[in-house]
């Protein structure tokens, strides 16, 4: 099989699991009440495991591997700044779109990684197609809930979107396999800036005990905690 079509097939895949956490949220129901709410909180507490997985495992070794320490630590941060204004712009809007936003802003610059990984000969794009797949899950379900009780879209109609949504992950997977293998240090920069994203997103909305209503430092704090972390391990390596 041709390695571009393994990128689409992955990222399709990858991507499908959008819709699957969705019809698991419209299906979902469990008694007594306190069990169905404790298995809610589980889905996102597997999805922010799954998550800080793939910034920990794969995209800050890969990323700091090329980048400078001082460029590893500024894009990260750029990442976890740059998601923390979408959330700062969709809490002041009162969207019923932000976890599909966030879920959106994680997935396709991740695909568009997995494509640059097949494309340079790398040994990890299948698990990188492995771990957005099962951060996509839980991410999924979360959005659908979201979406559910908002105006606009419901029931059937989400699960189709989400669908629909799913072919964008071929189409940056590709992106990346045909255009981004020429310049390494650019992909670099996209798993850095994603992994600072998804570190935020991972304490702003997943993380218990961490996120304050309406206030955004804690989680950035996180980002720069892990930007310190990285720092530290390129210094002494």
């Amino acid at each position: 099989m041709a390695t571009w079509i393994t990128v689409a097939l992955l990222t399709l895949l990858a991507g499908l699991s959008m819709p699957a956490g969705a019809i698991l949220a419209r299906f979902e129901r469990i008694h007594p009440d306190w069990l169905e709410e404790e298995f809610r909180h589980a889905v996102l507490a597997f999805g922010g495991g799954a998550l800080f997985s793939a910034v920990a495992l794969v995209l800050v070794p890969e990323a700091s591997a090329v980048l400078s320490p001082m460029a590893s630590v500024s894009w990260f941060v750029v990442g976890g700044l740059a998601f923390c204004g979408l959330d700062i712009v969709l809490a002041r809007r009162k969207s019923a779109t932000s976890q599909l936003v966030a879920m959106l802003a994680d997935f396709i610059p991740e695909a568009m990684a997995l494509g640059a990984v097949f494309s340079t000969g790398g040994d990890s794009g299948l698990l990188l197609a492995f771990l957005i797949g099962l951060q996509n899950f839980p991410e999924g379900f979360n959005a659908y809930r979201e979406m559910n009780r908002g105006p606009g879209l419901t029931g059937f109609k989400i699960v189709v979107v989400f669908a629909g949504l799913a072919m964008l992950g071929p189409i940056a997977g590709l992106s990346g396999y045909f255009l981004l293998a020429q310049f390494p240090t650019l992909v670099a920069v996209i798993k850095m800036i994603a992994g600072g994203g998804i570190l935020f997103l991972v304490f702003q909305d997943i993380a218990p005990g961490v996120r304050l209503e309406n206030a955004w430092a804690p989680p950035l704090g996180a980002v720069l905690g892990f930007a310190l972390g990285i720092m530290g391990h390129d210094l002494l390596h």
